[in-house]
């Protein structure tokens, strides 16, 4: 009795973490829109350091550096923009692959250069969501074996 409800419940879990991970997700398409962000630029840092944007945006970054000369390259875009002190410099293009990509000084602005980085988050966190939904299943297995525990066969 008990072997058999073992494995009824391990085929049960290993078949809904198989529709959790590779099942779509609802409400998967978003319309595009037009997404502006501010990023400023200063002390071999970027604020905000992460920015997002879903697939099909069209992405308008508007570069302000408070104190030299900075840049900003788009790793996957093959965009990039330079901003004088005190100026604003904007790059625009289309989000279209998702994907976590980062953000780099195009422009030798000091010592701590190389570690100016940022990032730019294209799509949405769906390993979030997965993640949430495969913890809920395990924690059902977990409920429903508890009864046995402690019963020898």
């Amino acid at each position: 009795m008990k072997r058999s409800r073992v494995i009824t419940t391990a085929l049960v879990f290993a078949l809904g973490a198989g529709v959790v991970a590779f099942a779509p997700l609802p409400g998967a398409s978003v319309k595009p829109a037009n997404r502006r962000f501010r990023v400023e630029a200063s002390s071999f840092k970027y604020a905000p350091a992460t920015i997002k944007a879903n697939v099909g945006d069209h992405v308008t970054i508007d570069l302000v550096s408070t104190d030299v000369v900075h840049g900003l390259y788009v790793d996957g875009y093959d965009v990039s923009v330079t901003a004088d002190p005190g100026r604003t410099a904007s790059l625009s293009f289309v989000a279209n692959r998702a994907g976590m990509f980062r953000l780099r000084c195009s422009v030798t602005c000091g010592a701590m250069h190389p570690f100016m980085l940022g990032k730019l988050h294209v799509g949405r966190n769906d390993l979030l969501w997965r993640a949430l939904a495969l913890a809920l299943l395990a924690g059902l297995v977990g409920v429903s074996l508890a009864p046995m525990r402690g019963v020898r066969t």
